[in-house]
C-alpha cells in the first residue's frame, strides 16, 4: 500500500437520525482514509428471502466516495436474519450444550447446506452491487469467523469421513488413539461413536483440529466467491481474534490462524487490550507478531478499542500510543471498533470513537492528531518491514493438547505459557516473530527458536527442531514439551522425546511444586522471587550444564534448567514456570550469548524497530508509563518524525506521560 490506512467500522444502519454527509466531514476532519461496511446487517441487505435492499451499503459507499474515503466491504454472514432461523432451524448450530436459539450473532452451523446457499446468494448480490464503486480497496470475508462449537449429527458424519481419509482403517485409527482403554475400540467406521462424550483425549483433540479445518474451508469458500468479482487491485481479508479474556490474549483455539490464512491477500486482526493504567503494549504486540507472520509481511488492523469497555477510556495521549504502537509492528492500518457508540441493543457500552452523543469528544480530537500525523508521515512508515532475530513457536494442537491434559493449577492453561515467554521478551525489548507447526518458514532464520509447552508434536517436527540446534541455532523449550506425538499418545520413550540427547537431560517424574524455589550459582535470580509454579519436572542432566536446580530439602538433588552444547549449536531446556522476574534471569544470558543483548534490553521505554520503503532504520521508542520518561537515544543519527527535530545517538529523548518518538536514521 502507498500509504497508511486510518479509520472506523461505520454502519450508516444503526444512526439514530440522517447524519451521513455529517459523519463523512467529521470522518475526513479526523484525517480517516477508510471505513468498514456491510459486514454485520444482513438482515437489512436481505430483509425477507430473496429481497435484497443495499440502501444502506450504497448510500455510505456514495458519501464516502464524495468525501474521498475509501472502503472495505465486508460480507454479511456472520450473523443470520431472523427469517432464515425460521425457516431453517437446523441452520442454528448443535452444540454441547444442545440446540442454539435464534439472538446471538455467530449462532449458526458453518456446514450447513441451507447456510451456504443463503450466504452465497447474499455475497454475489452484494458483490455485485458494490463493484461499481471505485473507492471499494479490498473485502473482509465474514467476521472473526470460528467454528462455533458446531458438533451436530451432520458434522460428526463428516468427522468420520475426515477421519477414515486420514488413516484409512479403523484399526489404524484405534492404535493411534488408543481405544482399547476402557472398551473404547471401534469395530467399523459407522461405529464411531458420538465425539461428544469422549472421555478419549486424543479423539477430542483430532476432533478439536477437524472442527478449525471447517474455517479453512470456509473462509477460503467465500475468497473463491470473491475474487470472482474483485479487482486486481482489491484485497481480500479477515479479521481474526484471538483467545478472549476480557480482551485479546493468546492463540485462538478454535482456528488455525495460519491454515486460515492461505486464502487471503492481506492477513488481518482485531486486537483489544486493557488501557488506563493497564496498558502495557504487549496485547498490542502479541496480537501483532502473530498477525504479521501469518503472510511474513505487513498486516492491517481492522478493529481496536477507540474507548471500548467503561473501564478502557483512555487517558490523554493513549490513543496515540495505541495507534502508533501498532504501526510499529508491522501494521498497514488501524481501524476503530466503531465509529459511534450505540444506541441500542448487546453492544450499547462498547463505546465507539464518538459517544453517544455523537458530537466531537476528547478521543476524536486525539484521533485528530493520529490522523494528520499518519498522513504526513505514510511515505515514511507505509510498508515498513520487521526482521527480528527471534522467533516462538506456537501450536494449536499443542493449546488443545493443554486443554485435555490441564496444567494443575486453576485457571493456567497453554497460552498462559506463551504469554510467559512472549511478554518477557517484550519488556526486554527482544522482537519476536511467530512460527508455525507447518511453516515453511525455515527455523534457521532465526537466532533463538523458542518453544513453550509444545505438548503434542509428530516425530518429524521435533526432528526439525533438533537439526536447527545441531545446525547452530539456540534452542529455548519449557516444561510439556515433546510429551506425545500428534495424537496425542504419549511417547514410549525418555522425555523429552526425540529431543533428550539435544536437552542433554531427561525426567521420568513431574509434580506440582509446592514451597519449591530456584537456586543457581550461574544465574543471577532475584533474591525474593525465586518460586517455581504450576508445574515442575524433575529433570536428570545427562551431560547439561545446571543453570538452576530445585531448592528443596526432597527435590534439590533435580535440576530446573539445563543448558546442552548440541552440534554447532545449543539447547536449554527450563522445566518450571517462574515468576517474569527470575524468567528474564534465566533468558539474559541465553539472549546475551546468541548476540541478542545490548543497550536496548535494558532500557527504560519499550523499542521497536523496522526498516522503512527508502531502506533507513525506523526506531519508536514507546512511553508505556503514566510518567514522565527519560531514555538515552540508543541508535544512529536522525530526525524524529513527530515533531521534526534532529537526533544524535546519545542524547536524552524525553517523553511526556504515554508518549513516543519515531526516529527515521540517517
Amino acid at each position: 500500500m502507498e500509504k497508511l490506512l486510518y479509520g472506523a467500522a461505520y454502519y450508516d444502519e444503526y444512526m439514530p437520525y440522517e447524519r451521513l454527509e455529517k459523519d463523512m466531514e467529521m470522518i475526513r476532519a479526523a484525517g480517516m482514509n477508510v471505513i468498514r461496511i456491510a459486514e454485520s446487517t444482513w438482515a437489512s441487505e436481505e430483509p425477507q428471502n430473496g429481497v435484497f435492499d443495499f440502501t444502506h451499503v450504497e448510500r455510505a459507499l456514495a458519501a464516502a466516495q464524495k468525501a474521498g474515503i475509501s472502503v472495505i466491504v465486508g460480507t454479511p454472514t456472520y450473523a443470520i436474519p431472523p427469517w432464515l432461523a425460521a425457516e431453517h432451524p437446523e441452520i442454528l448450530a448443535v452444540t454441547p450444550r444442545g440446540q442454539g436459539k435464534y439472538g446471538p450473532r455467530q449462532n449458526m452451523d458453518i456446514t450447513a447446506p441451507a447456510y451456504l446457499f443463503h450466504a452465497e446468494r447474499v455475497i454475489r448480490r452484494l458483490m455485485e452491487c458494490v463493484q461499481k464503486y471505485p473507492n471499494v480497496i479490498g473485502f473482509q470475508l465474514d467476521n472473526e469467523t470460528k467454528h462455533y462449537g458446531t458438533c451436530g449429527k451432520n458434522v460428526q458424519k463428516r468427522f468420520v469421513a475426515w477421519l477414515k481419509e486420514r488413516f484409512g482403517t479403523v484399526e489404524k485409527m484405534n492404535e493411534a488413539f488408543g481405544f482399547n482403554y476402557w472398551s473404547n475400540r471401534v469395530d467399523c467406521w459407522e461405529n464411531v461413536p458420538d465425539v461428544t462424550g469422549t472421555i478419549n483425549g486424543s479423539f477430542a483433540a483430532a476432533f478439536a483440529e477437524f472442527q478449525r479445518s471447517l474455517v479453512d474451508d470456509f473462509l477460503a469458500w467465500q475468497a473463491g466467491i470473491v475474487r470472482e468479482y474483485a479487482r486486481g487491485d482489491q484485497f481480500i481479508t479477515h479479521n481474526f481474534d484471538f483467545e478472549w479474556r476480557g480482551y485479546s490474549f493468546g492463540v485462538q483455539p478454535d482456528v488455525n490462524h495460519k491454515s486460515a490464512s492461505r486464502c487471503l491477500t492481506l492477513a488481518g486482526c482485531d486486537i483489544y487490550h486493557p488501557t488506563q493504567d493497564h496498558l502495557t503494549g504487549k496485547e498490542i504486540a502479541f496480537g501483532g507478531a502473530v498477525a504479521r507472520s501469518l503472510k511474513r509481511d505487513n498486516y492491517i488492523v481492522l478493529e481496536t478499542e477507540a474507548q471500548g469497555h467503561v473501564n478502557w477510556t483512555p487517558y490523554d495521549g493513549q490513543l496515540r500510543l495505541q495507534a502508533f504502537s501498532h504501526i510499529a509492528s508491522g501494521a498497514c492500518g488501524v481501524m476503530y471498533w466503531h465509529w459511534h457508540s450505540i444506541h441500542n441493543s448487546f453492544e450499547t457500552y462498547w463505546k465507539g470513537l464518538l459517544s453517544h452523543d455523537l458530537q466531537p469528544n476528547a478521543p476524536y480530537r486525539e484521533a485528530c492528531t493520529v490522523g494528520a500525523d499518519l498522513a504526513r508521515l505514510s511515505p515514511k512508515l507505509a510498508g515498513m518491514k520487521k526482521k527480528n532475530r527471534a522467533a516462538m513457536l506456537v501450536s494449536n494442537e499443542a493449546l488443545t493438547a493443554l486443554d485435555q491434559f490441564r496444567l494443575p493449577e486453576r485457571g493456567v492453561g497453554y497460552n498462559d505459557v506463551v504469554r510467559w515467554l512472549f511478554d518477557a521478551l517484550y519488556e526486554m525489548n527482544v522482537g519476536c516473530d511467530i512460527l508455525f507447526p507447518t511453516d515453511t518458514a525455515d527455523f534457521a532464520d532465526y537466532d533463538v527458536l523458542f518453544v513453550p509447552a509444545l505438548y503434542t508434536a509428530p516425530r518429524e517436527l521435533l526432528e526439525r527442531l533438533k537439526e536447527y540446534a545441531l545446525g547452530g541455532g539456540t534452542l529455548v523449550a519449557t516444561f510439556k514439551t515433546a510429551f506425545s506425538d500428534e495424537n496425542l499418545k504419549v511417547y514410549p520413550e525418555v522425555q523429552p522425546a526425540v529431543l533428550a540427547p539435544c536437552f542433554g537431560a531427561v525426567y521420568d517424574e513431574f509434580t506440582k511444586p509446592e514451597n519449591v524455589r530456584l537456586k543457581s550459582d550461574v544465574l543471577a535470580l532475584p533474591e525474593n522471587d525465586r518460586e517455581a509454579r504450576v508445574w515442575m519436572e524433575l529433570l536428570r542432566p545427562e551431560g547439561a550444564k545446571v543453570l538452576a536446580a530445585y531448592d528443596h530439602k526432597f527435590w534439590g538433588k533435580y535440576a530446573a534448567v539445563t543448558e546442552n552444547a548440541c552440534g554447532e549449536g545449543r539447547a536449554v531446556y527450563i522445566g518450571t514456570m517462574t515468576s517474569p522476574a527470575c524468567l528474564k534471569a534465566i533468558l539474559r544470558p541465553i539472549l546475551e550469548e546468541a548476540g541478542l543483548w545490548g543497550a536496548e534490553q535494558t532500557a527504560k521505554l519499550h523499542i521497536e524497530s523496522g526498516v522503512g520503503r527508502s531502506g533507513k532504520n525506523l526506531r519508536f521508542y514507546l512511553n508505556y508509563s503514566g510518567d514522565d520518561a527519560e531514555q538515552t537515544y540508543l541508535h544512529g543519527d536522525g530526525t524524529e518524525l513527530i515533531g521534526g527535530g534532529k537526533v544524535k545517538r546519545g542524547e536524552t529523548l524525553r517523553l511526556a506521560p504515554w508518549g513516543f518518538a519515531v526516529i527515521e536514521e540517517d
